[in-house]
């Protein structure tokens, strides 16, 4: 990670709870999720790409291990493509000044948490609440 991205965190962390999203910080935040986005749509079409390439010809292992590059392909294609609209909303919440609190209590989700996934909506207590709700599901 750059020093310099690296001392934006510190700053961020370093404030005071009652500046908790303030401007410096949504326009940081503002600034990952932007960031973010762009690198995943790039990355996306440089998957595309993987998929224009390769041979049908060869022996029957040749072309399934293709397959196989195609099918991981296309499993990742897809993860990242979910992801853009965690971010859209994400920015979304940022635009409306709701970003950075729990989508299910109103309480902050916290600068570290935020830090390591810019896109969360629910602050950990929820999170977990929900996981212990969802394992009860399946069960």
């Amino acid at each position: 990670m750059p020093a310099k991205k690296q001392t934006e965190e510190q700053k961020i962390l370093a404030m005071k709870p009652e500046h908790y999203m303030n401007t410096q910080q949504q326009a940081f935040f503002r600034q990952r999720l932007e960031q973010e986005k762009q690198a995943l749509l790039l990355h996306i079409a440089e998957l595309k790409q993987g998929l224009q390439g390769g041979d049908n010809h060869g022996d029957e292992a040749d072309k399934a291990l293709r397959e196989e590059e195609l099918r991981l392909l296309f499993r990742q294609i897809d993860r990242e493509s979910r992801l853009l609209p965690k971010i859209d909303a994400a920015l979304t919440r940022l635009r409306n000044g709701e970003y950075g609190y729990c989508l299910e209590s109103g309480d902050p989700i916290g600068l570290p948490r935020l830090l390591l996934r810019p896109t969360a909506e629910l602050s950990i207590d929820a999170k977990a609440a929900q996981e212990i709700r969802e394992l009860g599901y399946r069960k």
